[in-house]
């Protein structure tokens, strides 16, 4: 039998008890979606120090204006020169880059190594180099390499996260409701980038490398829970597996029983064979574009706010930071609903398609009417964050546990952080051009990117279209015919929707 986590021990040993699966099931939740709010919180620094760094402002701007009591008119060199956004961007690139391959490779490994460590890991040393980018400020750093550096290699460890929080949570829950649940689950990722904007707006007066050096102190913290209470399988405490059907967990909660696991004779798959995978590059493709979009917003969202009047005011460089953190309220929301809606309709595809398609007016809404006023922007903000954000967390949630466990795997493949990997790092690959393209197309005007951003949602759509028109094809045979098999059932061997067909745990 695995070990279990350190702080287990230690609970159950002052309880007196063992726990049951659900009472292990929900602490799973909680730190898998604590770990990565804080993977993503520590992401929002260098969206919120932009215009701090780079404070010139266009030509139809004040030359100052204010962050709280504080003026900013000087920047900080590298960035303040005429190249400043352009360089912007490239450290943002620099740490996408980085954090796409490195996403390949974290899958691959952490389908072999302890999730738990292999996490811990992870979130202790990206957190260090997050902290070190910050204390620049500090010791009067002004060497591009060096911030280019931290990024770089806070941008690696980063790839740690995604692959392993989703295998961890494949480990713990089968398949039955799993859109909503994982919708609910990844509203982490808008709740990071909320905390984080906050926290570095908050204490950007007193200097803007604390705005790093506090999300690199609070992700490090995280991986000190994650080692001690995470326990990545059921195996881990004498319970059996929740996803190969050698626990029925039904049965097993109702029994009251907690079944050691004697097998774990599952062995990893390659990056090669997973690629195979029926599904995977249709969305793998999908959430380059996706990213890009998302990740342009995550980026230069607050950039934008304070370089651009709103009902005849430009915002300062806090308040445009505050305000950004509505678009990932709009974005839990979309998490959420897509989830609900691909459950209800067993059509992760179409769902997902719909989305993108949807995203194209709210963005055009946004960037045309959103300066208006604050509250129409507000309102656009959050709707755009809804279809943008919407199809991007159900991609990386839901579709990807459903391919990570596909039947064509045949039960004796662990396959979960390998496919988690190759879809999320492809789509990084989209969200490191987003916004680097975005450093060089804001300086000829915003109209541009919101172009760029529209066509990429198109092109996300149109990728799904083969999975969308067969998804589309069962429902309405389902339909005609509501005695057969509902799609979530069938097997359609060789079909290209077969990943997306899931059966009941």
């Amino acid at each position: 039998m695995r070990s279990a986590p350190p702080g287990i021990n230690l609970l159950r040993s002052i309880g007196g008890k063992e726990w049951s699966r659900n009472t292990h099931r929900g602490l799973v939740l909680a730190l898998t979606f604590v770990a990565y709010a804080c993977y993503h919180a520590s992401r929002k620094p260098t969206s919120i120090v932009k215009s701090v760094l780079d404070p010139e402002p266009p030509s139809s701007k004040p030359p100052r204006w204010p962050l709280g009591p504080v003026f900013i008119d000087q920047g900080w060199p590298p960035f303040n020169g005429t190249d400043g956004t352009a360089k912007l961007g490239e450290i943002d690139v620099a740490f996408l880059a980085c954090y796409s391959l490195g996403m390949y490779a974290a899958g691959h490994l952490g389908d072999r190594l302890n999730l738990r460590q292999f996490l811990a890991a992870g979130m202790m040393g990206s957190g260090a180099f997050v902290a070190l980018f910050g204390v620049g400020y500090f010791l009067n750093i002004h060497a591009f390499g060096f911030y280019l550096t931290m990024q770089m290699l806070a941008g690696l460890l980063q790839a740690t996260g995604w692959p392993s929080v989703v295998a961890v949570v494949g480990n713990w829950f089968g398949e039955r409701k799993r859109g909503l649940i994982m919708g609910i689950w990844n509203a982490h990722t808008s709740v990071g980038n909320i905390c984080g904007s906050l926290l570095a707006a908050s204490v950007l007066q007193r200097g803007w490398g604390w705005s790093f050096i506090l999300p690199g102190a609070l992700i490090g913290s995280g991986g000190i829970l994650v080692y001690f209470f995470l326990a990545a399988y059921p195996e881990d405490v004498g319970l059996g597996s929740s996803r190969y059907g050698k626990v029925n967990d039904v049965q097993d909660e109702e029994a009251g029983q907690e079944v050691e696991s004697t097998d774990d004779t599952r062995n990893a798959i390659g990056i090669a064979k997973a690629f195979l995978i029926p599904g995977v590059v249709p969305f793998a493709l999908c959430l380059f574009f996706s990213k890009l979009v998302a990740y342009t917003f995550l980026y230069w969202l607050p950039f934008y706010l304070s370089h651009t009047a709103i009902g005849g005011e430009y915002l300062s460089v806090k308040s445009a930071g505050n305000l950004s953190t509505l678009f990932d309220v709009g974005g839990i929301i979309g998490g959420i609903l897509a989830g609900f809606i691909s459950d209800q309709l067993n059509a992760r595809a179409t769902t997902a398609a719909t989305f993108m398609y949807l995203a194209i007016p709210s963005l055009y809404a946004y960037h045309t009417y959103g300066c208006i006023s604050r509250s129409v922007n507000i309102m656009l903000m959050m709707i755009t964050g809804l279809f943008v954000n919407g199809p991007y967390a159900l991609i990386t949630t839901a579709v990807s546990a459903d391919l990570g466990t596909h039947s064509s795997l045949k039960g004796d493949s662990r396959a979960l952080a390998t496919v988690t990997a190759i879809i999320d790092g492809t789509g990084s690959v989209g969200a490191a051009l987003g916004p680097f393209v975005t450093g060089f197309l804001s300086r000829h005007g915003w109209s541009l990117v919101f172009k760029m951003l529209m066509f990429g949602a198109f092109i996300a759509g149109a990728l799904l279209f083969v999975l969308v028109r067969v998804e589309i094809a069962q429902i309405i045979q389902h339909h005609k015919n509501p005695s057969t098999d509902h799609p979530s059932q069938q097997e359609a061997e060789g079909s290209v929707s077969a990943p997306l067909l899931m059966e009941d745990s």
